[in-house]
Protein backbone atom coordinates (compact mmCIF):
# COMPACT_ATOMS: atom_id res chain seq x y z
CA UNK A 1 0.00 0.00 0.00
CA UNK A 2 1.03 3.47 -0.30
CA UNK A 3 1.30 5.44 2.68
CA UNK A 4 1.47 9.09 3.40
CA UNK A 5 4.01 7.69 6.57
CA UNK A 6 7.05 8.45 4.70
CA UNK A 7 10.00 5.95 6.11
CA UNK A 8 13.64 6.07 6.80
CA UNK A 9 14.75 2.95 8.27
CA UNK A 10 18.18 2.59 9.79
CA UNK A 11 18.21 0.08 12.29
CA UNK A 12 17.04 -1.75 10.19
CA UNK A 13 19.20 -1.73 7.27
CA UNK A 14 22.35 -0.63 9.02
CA UNK A 15 22.58 -3.39 11.47
CA UNK A 16 22.81 -7.04 11.25
CA UNK A 17 20.05 -9.25 11.41
CA UNK A 18 21.52 -10.56 14.77
CA UNK A 19 19.95 -7.47 16.30
CA UNK A 20 15.89 -8.60 15.38
CA UNK A 21 13.99 -10.56 13.96
CA UNK A 22 11.86 -9.32 10.76
CA UNK A 23 8.84 -10.28 10.98
CA UNK A 24 5.04 -8.70 9.87
CA UNK A 25 2.50 -7.78 12.76
CA UNK A 26 -0.23 -10.40 13.07
CA UNK A 27 -3.50 -9.14 11.65
CA UNK A 28 -6.45 -8.65 13.99
CA UNK A 29 -9.64 -9.41 13.28
CA UNK A 30 -11.93 -6.38 13.19
CA UNK A 31 -10.10 -3.49 14.64
CA UNK A 32 -11.46 -0.15 15.23
CA UNK A 33 -10.53 3.23 16.60
CA UNK A 34 -10.07 4.17 20.06
CA UNK A 35 -8.09 7.68 19.43
CA UNK A 36 -5.63 9.15 17.82
CA UNK A 37 -3.01 11.75 18.41
CA UNK A 38 -3.58 14.97 16.67
CA UNK A 39 -1.17 17.02 18.20
CA UNK A 40 1.57 14.49 17.53
CA UNK A 41 0.86 13.29 14.35
CA UNK A 42 1.98 16.45 12.51
CA UNK A 43 4.64 17.00 14.51
CA UNK A 44 6.09 13.39 12.57
CA UNK A 45 4.78 14.78 9.36
CA UNK A 46 1.89 12.14 9.23
CA UNK A 47 -2.03 13.28 8.21
CA UNK A 48 -3.94 13.42 10.66
CA UNK A 49 -6.73 12.88 9.00
CA UNK A 50 -5.96 9.87 7.18
CA UNK A 51 -4.45 8.25 10.17
CA UNK A 52 -7.90 8.35 11.81
CA UNK A 53 -9.69 6.57 8.29
CA UNK A 54 -10.20 3.08 7.74
CA UNK A 55 -6.71 2.29 6.26
CA UNK A 56 -5.53 4.49 9.03
CA UNK A 57 -6.95 1.98 11.25
CA UNK A 58 -6.10 -0.81 9.82
CA UNK A 59 -2.19 0.49 9.74
CA UNK A 60 -2.53 0.93 13.43
CA UNK A 61 -3.87 -2.87 14.05
CA UNK A 62 -1.33 -4.14 12.01
CA UNK A 63 -3.68 -5.41 9.25
CA UNK A 64 -1.84 -3.09 6.79
CA UNK A 65 1.89 -2.28 6.56
CA UNK A 66 2.60 0.50 4.74
CA UNK A 67 5.14 0.11 1.98
CA UNK A 68 8.13 1.77 3.19
CA UNK A 69 8.25 -0.19 6.71
CA UNK A 70 10.51 -2.65 7.55
CA UNK A 71 8.89 -4.54 10.64
CA UNK A 72 11.05 -5.93 13.35
CA UNK A 73 11.08 -7.56 16.72
CA UNK A 74 14.32 -6.25 18.41
CA UNK A 75 16.50 -8.21 20.68
CA UNK A 76 18.23 -7.64 23.91
CA UNK A 77 18.59 -8.71 27.52
CA UNK A 78 18.19 -7.80 30.54
CA UNK A 79 18.24 -7.24 34.41
CA UNK A 80 15.00 -8.03 35.94
CA UNK A 81 14.13 -7.39 39.67
CA UNK A 82 17.73 -7.58 40.16
CA UNK A 83 17.94 -11.14 38.27
CA UNK A 84 20.06 -11.69 34.72
CA UNK A 85 17.34 -12.69 31.97
CA UNK A 86 20.25 -13.34 28.76
CA UNK A 87 17.32 -13.34 26.01
CA UNK A 88 14.52 -10.72 26.17
CA UNK A 89 13.04 -8.99 23.45
CA UNK A 90 9.98 -7.63 21.86
CA UNK A 91 7.43 -10.23 22.71
CA UNK A 92 4.56 -8.10 21.99
CA UNK A 93 5.73 -5.49 20.19
CA UNK A 94 6.94 -4.61 16.36
CA UNK A 95 8.54 -1.73 15.01
CA UNK A 96 7.19 -0.98 12.40
CA UNK A 97 10.33 1.24 11.10
CA UNK A 98 11.42 5.18 11.43
CA UNK A 99 10.26 8.69 10.08
CA UNK A 100 12.21 12.40 10.42
CA UNK A 101 9.76 14.23 12.36
CA UNK A 102 9.30 18.09 11.40
CA UNK A 103 12.33 18.50 14.13
CA UNK A 104 14.51 16.78 12.37
CA UNK A 105 14.44 13.71 14.95
CA UNK A 106 14.20 10.25 14.06
CA UNK A 107 11.55 8.22 15.60
CA UNK A 108 10.70 5.00 16.11
CA UNK A 109 6.73 3.81 14.85
CA UNK A 110 6.33 0.84 16.73
CA UNK A 111 3.10 -1.03 17.13
CA UNK A 112 2.96 -2.60 20.92
CA UNK A 113 0.00 -5.77 21.23
CA UNK A 114 0.77 -6.64 17.29
CA UNK A 115 1.22 -10.55 17.90
CA UNK A 116 3.56 -13.25 18.92
CA UNK A 117 7.37 -12.79 17.94
CA UNK A 118 10.04 -15.29 18.42
CA UNK A 119 10.95 -13.30 21.63
CA UNK A 120 7.50 -13.98 23.46
CA UNK A 121 8.49 -16.51 25.47
CA UNK A 122 5.17 -18.54 24.94
CA UNK A 123 2.90 -15.38 24.86
CA UNK A 124 0.43 -14.05 23.03
CA UNK A 125 1.79 -11.35 21.81
CA UNK A 126 -1.17 -9.36 22.56
CA UNK A 127 -2.10 -6.08 24.96
CA UNK A 128 -5.03 -5.98 27.06
CA UNK A 129 -7.51 -2.87 26.46
CA UNK A 130 -6.60 -1.33 30.16
CA UNK A 131 -3.23 -1.81 29.65
CA UNK A 132 -2.83 0.26 26.36
CA UNK A 133 -5.38 2.92 27.72
CA UNK A 134 -3.13 3.02 30.51
CA UNK A 135 -0.07 3.40 28.49
CA UNK A 136 -1.79 6.51 26.47
CA UNK A 137 -2.65 8.35 29.14
CA UNK A 138 0.73 7.94 31.62
CA UNK A 139 2.40 8.50 28.43
CA UNK A 140 0.85 11.31 27.23
CA UNK A 141 0.68 12.95 30.38
CA UNK A 142 4.43 13.01 31.23
CA UNK A 143 4.94 14.62 27.91
CA UNK A 144 2.70 17.20 29.00
CA UNK A 145 4.63 17.77 32.40
CA UNK A 146 7.79 18.34 29.92
CA UNK A 147 9.26 14.74 30.88
CA UNK A 148 11.02 12.92 28.32
CA UNK A 149 9.03 9.82 27.24
CA UNK A 150 7.67 7.92 24.81
CA UNK A 151 4.55 8.91 23.37
CA UNK A 152 1.42 7.23 22.07
CA UNK A 153 0.33 7.94 18.48
CA UNK A 154 -2.83 5.85 18.57
CA UNK A 155 -4.95 3.38 19.97
CA UNK A 156 -7.43 0.63 18.21
CA UNK A 157 -9.30 -2.35 19.27
CA UNK A 158 -8.82 -5.41 17.58
CA UNK A 159 -11.81 -7.33 18.18
CA UNK A 160 -10.35 -9.94 19.98
CA UNK A 161 -9.85 -11.22 23.45
CA UNK A 162 -7.07 -11.76 25.56
CA UNK A 163 -6.58 -13.99 28.55
CA UNK A 164 -4.10 -12.52 31.72
CA UNK A 165 -4.04 -13.85 35.43
CA UNK A 166 -2.24 -11.04 36.80
CA UNK A 167 -5.48 -8.60 36.37
CA UNK A 168 -8.93 -10.42 35.87
CA UNK A 169 -10.00 -14.01 35.32
CA UNK A 170 -11.49 -14.96 32.20
CA UNK A 171 -11.80 -12.76 28.66
CA UNK A 172 -10.19 -9.12 28.41
CA UNK A 173 -11.07 -6.62 24.73
CA UNK A 174 -7.53 -6.63 23.27
CA UNK A 175 -5.91 -3.70 21.99
CA UNK A 176 -2.92 -2.08 20.52
CA UNK A 177 -0.90 0.79 21.01
CA UNK A 178 1.24 2.82 18.59
CA UNK A 179 4.09 3.85 20.40
CA UNK A 180 6.42 6.46 19.20
CA UNK A 181 10.36 6.73 20.30
CA UNK A 182 13.04 8.23 19.84
CA UNK A 183 14.66 5.04 19.41
CA UNK A 184 13.74 1.40 21.49
CA UNK A 185 17.47 0.73 22.13
CA UNK A 186 18.18 -0.47 25.71
CA UNK A 187 20.91 -1.07 28.36
CA UNK A 188 19.54 -4.72 27.79
CA UNK A 189 20.23 -4.60 23.79
CA UNK A 190 24.12 -3.51 24.90
CA UNK A 191 23.97 -6.55 27.57
CA UNK A 192 22.68 -8.97 25.25
CA UNK A 193 25.89 -8.52 22.82
CA UNK A 194 28.21 -8.30 25.81
CA UNK A 195 26.90 -11.65 26.89
CA UNK A 196 27.13 -13.04 24.23
CA UNK A 197 30.95 -11.75 23.57
CA UNK A 198 30.20 -10.40 20.20
CA UNK A 199 32.15 -7.90 20.22
CA UNK A 200 31.51 -6.50 16.64
CA UNK A 201 27.62 -6.36 17.76
CA UNK A 202 28.96 -4.07 20.93
CA UNK A 203 30.99 -1.98 17.91
CA UNK A 204 28.39 -1.39 15.85
CA UNK A 205 25.61 -0.58 18.35
CA UNK A 206 28.09 1.96 19.93
CA UNK A 207 28.32 3.75 16.74
CA UNK A 208 25.02 3.48 15.79
CA UNK A 209 23.93 5.12 19.12
CA UNK A 210 26.49 8.12 19.31
CA UNK A 211 25.27 8.82 15.25
CA UNK A 212 21.73 8.47 16.02
CA UNK A 213 21.19 10.01 19.85
CA UNK A 214 24.61 11.71 20.80
CA UNK A 215 26.72 13.13 17.64
CA UNK A 216 29.04 15.21 19.51
CA UNK A 217 30.45 12.10 21.01
CA UNK A 218 32.03 11.47 17.90
CA UNK A 219 33.96 14.13 18.26
CA UNK A 220 35.34 13.28 21.70
CA UNK A 221 39.39 12.15 22.48
CA UNK A 222 37.25 8.90 23.55
CA UNK A 223 33.79 8.49 22.12
CA UNK A 224 32.70 6.01 24.05
CA UNK A 225 33.26 7.06 27.25
CA UNK A 226 31.44 10.33 26.19
CA UNK A 227 28.38 8.60 24.80
CA UNK A 228 28.48 6.45 28.53
CA UNK A 229 28.75 10.59 30.39
CA UNK A 230 25.83 11.62 27.79
CA UNK A 231 23.74 8.36 28.97
CA UNK A 232 24.57 9.12 33.00
CA UNK A 233 23.84 13.09 32.54
CA UNK A 234 20.45 12.17 31.10
CA UNK A 235 18.87 9.47 33.21
CA UNK A 236 20.16 11.77 36.10
CA UNK A 237 18.12 14.59 34.59
CA UNK A 238 15.06 12.17 33.74
CA UNK A 239 15.03 9.97 37.35
CA UNK A 240 15.31 14.00 39.46
CA UNK A 241 12.06 15.15 37.01
CA UNK A 242 10.65 11.64 38.18
CA UNK A 243 11.05 12.39 41.74
CA UNK A 244 9.89 15.95 41.22
CA UNK A 245 6.18 15.01 41.06
CA UNK A 246 5.85 11.83 42.57
CA UNK A 247 6.29 9.60 39.30
CA UNK A 248 6.82 5.83 40.46
CA UNK A 249 8.00 3.73 37.34
CA UNK A 250 7.39 0.30 39.45
CA UNK A 251 9.22 -1.63 37.36
CA UNK A 252 12.97 -0.08 36.75
CA UNK A 253 14.65 -3.02 34.52
CA UNK A 254 17.39 -2.82 33.16
CA UNK A 255 15.31 -3.31 29.37
CA UNK A 256 12.96 -0.63 30.42
CA UNK A 257 15.87 1.88 30.39
CA UNK A 258 16.28 3.20 26.60
CA UNK A 259 19.55 5.09 25.38
CA UNK A 260 17.74 8.04 24.35
CA UNK A 261 16.91 8.81 28.15
CA UNK A 262 12.99 8.69 27.63
CA UNK A 263 10.78 6.96 29.83
CA UNK A 264 9.31 3.60 28.50
CA UNK A 265 7.24 1.01 29.56
CA UNK A 266 4.00 2.36 31.52
CA UNK A 267 2.82 -1.05 33.36
CA UNK A 268 2.71 -0.76 37.17
CA UNK A 269 3.44 2.42 37.13
CA UNK A 270 1.76 5.58 38.99
CA UNK A 271 1.99 9.02 40.68
CA UNK A 272 1.73 8.59 44.35
CA UNK A 273 -1.19 10.46 45.89
CA UNK A 274 0.07 11.30 49.95
CA UNK A 275 3.47 11.34 50.20
CA UNK A 276 5.60 8.66 51.52
CA UNK A 277 9.78 7.80 50.61
CA UNK A 278 8.57 3.77 50.51
CA UNK A 279 5.68 3.77 48.34
CA UNK A 280 5.22 1.08 45.98
CA UNK A 281 2.59 -0.08 43.60
CA UNK A 282 3.41 -2.58 41.42
CA UNK A 283 2.06 -5.96 42.41
CA UNK A 284 5.30 -7.57 41.22
CA UNK A 285 7.41 -5.41 43.41
CA UNK A 286 6.91 -7.62 46.57
CA UNK A 287 10.46 -6.11 48.63
CA UNK A 288 9.96 -2.75 47.05
CA UNK A 289 12.98 -2.30 44.87
CA UNK A 290 11.37 -0.34 42.90
CA UNK A 291 9.96 1.99 45.30
CA UNK A 292 9.76 6.15 45.27
CA UNK A 293 13.15 6.21 47.48
CA UNK A 294 14.97 3.92 45.68
CA UNK A 295 14.55 4.81 42.16
CA UNK A 296 17.84 6.81 41.77
CA UNK A 297 19.79 4.09 43.27
CA UNK A 298 18.52 1.81 40.94
CA UNK A 299 19.16 4.59 37.78
CA UNK A 300 22.60 4.14 39.21
CA UNK A 301 23.24 0.30 39.65
CA UNK A 302 21.56 0.16 36.14
CA UNK A 303 23.85 2.39 34.76
CA UNK A 304 26.69 0.53 36.39
CA UNK A 305 25.41 -2.78 34.21
CA UNK A 306 25.47 0.07 30.88
CA UNK A 307 28.68 0.71 31.97
CA UNK A 308 30.02 -3.21 32.35
CA UNK A 309 28.77 -3.82 29.24
CA UNK A 310 30.61 -1.07 27.61
CA UNK A 311 33.39 -1.79 29.18
CA UNK A 312 35.42 -3.54 25.93
CA UNK A 313 34.90 -0.49 24.12
CA UNK A 314 36.05 1.76 26.25
CA UNK A 315 39.86 0.86 26.36
CA UNK A 316 41.47 -2.09 25.31
CA UNK A 317 43.40 -2.46 28.39
CA UNK A 318 40.79 -3.90 31.22
CA UNK A 319 42.56 -2.01 34.20
CA UNK A 320 42.32 1.30 32.51
CA UNK A 321 38.46 0.48 30.82
CA UNK A 322 37.43 -0.14 34.66
CA UNK A 323 38.78 3.25 35.93
CA UNK A 324 37.03 5.22 32.93
CA UNK A 325 33.82 3.28 33.54
CA UNK A 326 33.85 3.87 37.40
CA UNK A 327 34.72 7.70 37.28
CA UNK A 328 31.37 7.88 34.41
CA UNK A 329 29.47 6.15 36.99
CA UNK A 330 30.66 7.47 39.51
CA UNK A 331 29.43 11.39 38.22
CA UNK A 332 25.16 10.31 38.58
CA UNK A 333 24.79 10.79 42.30
CA UNK A 334 25.76 14.15 41.80
CA UNK A 335 24.29 14.76 38.90
CA UNK A 336 20.96 13.43 39.98
CA UNK A 337 21.48 15.75 43.08
CA UNK A 338 21.81 19.14 41.27
CA UNK A 339 18.91 18.49 38.67
CA UNK A 340 16.66 17.54 41.89
CA UNK A 341 17.81 20.60 44.27
CA UNK A 342 17.17 22.78 41.22
CA UNK A 343 13.97 21.30 40.71
CA UNK A 344 13.08 21.26 44.28
CA UNK A 345 13.95 25.37 44.50
CA UNK A 346 11.69 25.78 41.85
CA UNK A 347 9.05 24.11 43.30
CA UNK A 348 9.73 26.04 46.21
CA UNK A 349 9.94 29.43 44.37
CA UNK A 350 13.29 29.96 45.03
CA UNK A 351 15.28 31.64 42.28
CA UNK A 352 18.69 30.60 43.84
CA UNK A 353 19.55 28.25 47.06
CA UNK A 354 21.17 29.62 49.90
CA UNK A 355 22.49 27.61 53.08
CA UNK A 356 19.58 25.88 54.90
CA UNK A 357 17.42 25.52 51.50
CA UNK A 358 17.99 22.13 51.35
CA UNK A 359 17.36 21.80 54.87
CA UNK A 360 13.82 23.79 54.32
CA UNK A 361 12.94 21.38 51.74
CA UNK A 362 13.47 17.86 53.33
CA UNK A 363 11.51 18.93 56.42
CA UNK A 364 8.45 19.67 54.33
CA UNK A 365 9.30 15.91 52.60
CA UNK A 366 9.10 15.03 56.26
CA UNK A 367 5.99 16.50 57.56
CA UNK A 368 4.12 15.58 54.50
CA UNK A 369 5.25 12.02 55.17
CA UNK A 370 4.20 12.08 58.91
CA UNK A 371 0.81 13.94 58.09
CA UNK A 372 -0.01 12.20 55.17
CA UNK A 373 -0.47 14.72 52.85
CA UNK A 374 -1.27 14.96 49.38
CA UNK A 375 2.14 15.28 46.99
CA UNK A 376 0.78 17.24 44.44
CA UNK A 377 -1.70 19.77 45.95
CA UNK A 378 0.61 20.52 49.19
CA UNK A 379 3.28 21.77 46.44
CA UNK A 380 0.18 23.59 44.32
CA UNK A 381 -1.10 25.13 47.54
CA UNK A 382 2.16 26.02 48.19
CA UNK A 383 2.31 28.05 44.75
CA UNK A 384 -0.89 29.57 45.42
CA UNK A 385 0.60 30.93 48.53
CA UNK A 386 3.31 32.69 47.08
CA UNK A 387 0.80 35.27 45.92
CA UNK A 388 -2.16 34.41 47.86
CA UNK A 389 -4.48 37.81 46.22
CA UNK A 390 -4.10 36.57 42.93
CA UNK A 391 -7.29 34.06 43.85
CA UNK A 392 -8.04 31.13 45.82
CA UNK A 393 -6.22 28.42 43.84
CA UNK A 394 -7.11 24.97 45.52
CA UNK A 395 -7.75 26.14 49.19
CA UNK A 396 -11.31 24.28 48.53
CA UNK A 397 -9.62 20.80 47.96
CA UNK A 398 -6.45 21.17 50.23
CA UNK A 399 -4.97 23.45 52.86
CA UNK A 400 -2.19 22.29 55.20
CA UNK A 401 -2.68 21.16 58.48
CA UNK A 402 -1.65 22.95 61.29
CA UNK A 403 1.48 21.49 62.16
CA UNK A 404 3.15 22.74 58.72
CA UNK A 405 2.48 26.33 60.93
CA UNK A 406 5.99 26.64 62.17
CA UNK A 407 7.46 25.39 58.47
CA UNK A 408 5.34 27.90 56.52
CA UNK A 409 6.28 30.79 58.44
CA UNK A 410 10.30 29.78 57.41
CA UNK A 411 9.12 29.59 53.82
CA UNK A 412 7.45 32.73 54.01
CA UNK A 413 10.58 34.48 55.64
CA UNK A 414 12.85 32.70 53.35
CA UNK A 415 10.99 33.66 49.96
CA UNK A 416 10.86 37.18 51.51
CA UNK A 417 14.59 37.79 51.29
CA UNK A 418 14.35 35.86 47.18
CA UNK A 419 15.27 38.84 44.63
CA UNK A 420 12.37 37.16 42.36
CA UNK A 421 8.88 39.39 42.41
CA UNK A 422 6.04 37.37 43.62
CA UNK A 423 4.29 37.18 40.22
CA UNK A 424 7.18 35.91 38.37
CA UNK A 425 7.91 33.52 41.33
CA UNK A 426 3.92 31.96 41.54
CA UNK A 427 4.16 31.83 37.71
CA UNK A 428 7.43 30.05 38.08
CA UNK A 429 5.98 27.58 40.72
CA UNK A 430 2.70 26.84 39.11
CA UNK A 431 5.47 25.63 36.47
CA UNK A 432 6.56 23.11 38.12
CA UNK A 433 3.81 22.30 40.93
CA UNK A 434 1.28 21.28 38.36
CA UNK A 435 -2.53 21.05 39.55
CA UNK A 436 -3.32 17.72 37.46
CA UNK A 437 -1.50 14.48 37.26
CA UNK A 438 -3.42 11.26 36.48
CA UNK A 439 -4.13 9.52 39.58
CA UNK A 440 -4.51 5.92 39.91
CA UNK A 441 -8.41 6.10 40.40
CA UNK A 442 -9.50 8.45 37.66
CA UNK A 443 -7.04 5.77 35.12
CA UNK A 444 -9.17 3.22 36.85
CA UNK A 445 -12.36 4.58 36.66
CA UNK A 446 -11.93 5.47 32.42
CA UNK A 447 -10.26 2.33 31.81
CA UNK A 448 -13.25 0.31 33.81
CA UNK A 449 -15.94 2.16 31.95
CA UNK A 450 -13.91 1.44 28.68
CA UNK A 451 -13.56 -2.02 29.42
CA UNK A 452 -17.01 -2.96 30.73
CA UNK A 453 -18.86 -0.57 28.17
CA UNK A 454 -16.93 0.16 25.94
CA UNK A 455 -17.49 3.75 26.20
CA UNK A 456 -14.39 6.10 25.33
CA UNK A 457 -15.26 9.32 26.46
CA UNK A 458 -14.47 9.33 30.15
CA UNK A 459 -10.71 7.97 28.58
CA UNK A 460 -11.03 11.50 25.98
CA UNK A 461 -12.04 13.55 28.56
CA UNK A 462 -9.23 12.65 31.05
CA UNK A 463 -6.92 12.65 28.23
CA UNK A 464 -8.09 16.31 26.84
CA UNK A 465 -7.58 17.50 30.31
CA UNK A 466 -4.41 16.25 30.83
CA UNK A 467 -3.15 18.04 27.99
CA UNK A 468 -3.00 21.44 30.21
CA UNK A 469 -1.81 20.23 33.59
CA UNK A 470 -1.61 23.62 34.75
CA UNK A 471 -4.40 25.46 34.22
CA UNK A 472 -6.54 24.94 37.34
CA UNK A 473 -10.09 25.56 37.36
CA UNK A 474 -12.68 25.09 39.96
CA UNK A 475 -15.14 23.28 37.42
CA UNK A 476 -12.46 20.69 36.87
CA UNK A 477 -11.46 19.89 40.80
CA UNK A 478 -13.02 16.36 40.43
CA UNK A 479 -10.07 15.73 38.11
CA UNK A 480 -7.67 17.08 40.87
CA UNK A 481 -9.10 15.54 44.19
CA UNK A 482 -7.25 12.91 45.21
CA UNK A 483 -9.50 9.59 46.05
CA UNK A 484 -11.55 8.87 48.76
CA UNK A 485 -10.91 5.98 50.85
CA UNK A 486 -13.16 3.79 49.01
CA UNK A 487 -11.43 5.06 45.35
CA UNK A 488 -8.06 4.33 46.55
CA UNK A 489 -5.88 1.77 44.13
CA UNK A 490 -2.99 0.87 45.61
CA UNK A 491 -1.61 -2.04 43.26
CA UNK A 492 -0.85 -1.51 39.46
CA UNK A 493 -0.07 -4.58 37.15
CA UNK A 494 2.14 -5.14 34.29
CA UNK A 495 -0.31 -5.87 31.81
CA UNK A 496 1.64 -8.62 30.17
Amino acid sequence: MTSPIRFDNSYAQRLPNRFYTKLEPTPVSSPGPIRVNLTLAPKLGIDAAWLSSKEGTEVLAGNLVPKDAEPIAMVYAGHQFGGWVPQLGDGRAILLGEIIGLDGVRYDIQLKGSGPTPYSRGGDGRAPLGAVLREYIISEAMAALGIPTTRALGAVTTGENVFRQDTAPGALPGAILTRVAQSHIRIGTFQFFLARQDMDALRLLVDYVIERHYPAAAEAENPTRALLDAVVAGQASLVAQWQLLGFIHGVMNTDNMLLSGETIDYGPCAFMDNYHPDTVFSSIDHQGRYAYANQPAIAHWNLACLAQALLPMLDIEQDRASVLAQDSIDAFPGLFQAAYRSGMMRKLGLSGSVAGDETLASELLELMAREQVDFTLAFRRLADLAQPESGAGVVDLFDFPAAFAPWLERWRQRIDGDPQAAGERQTGMYQANPAFIPRNHLVAAVIDEAVSEGDFTAFNRLLDLLEQPRDYEPTLAAYANPPRPEEVVSQTFCGT
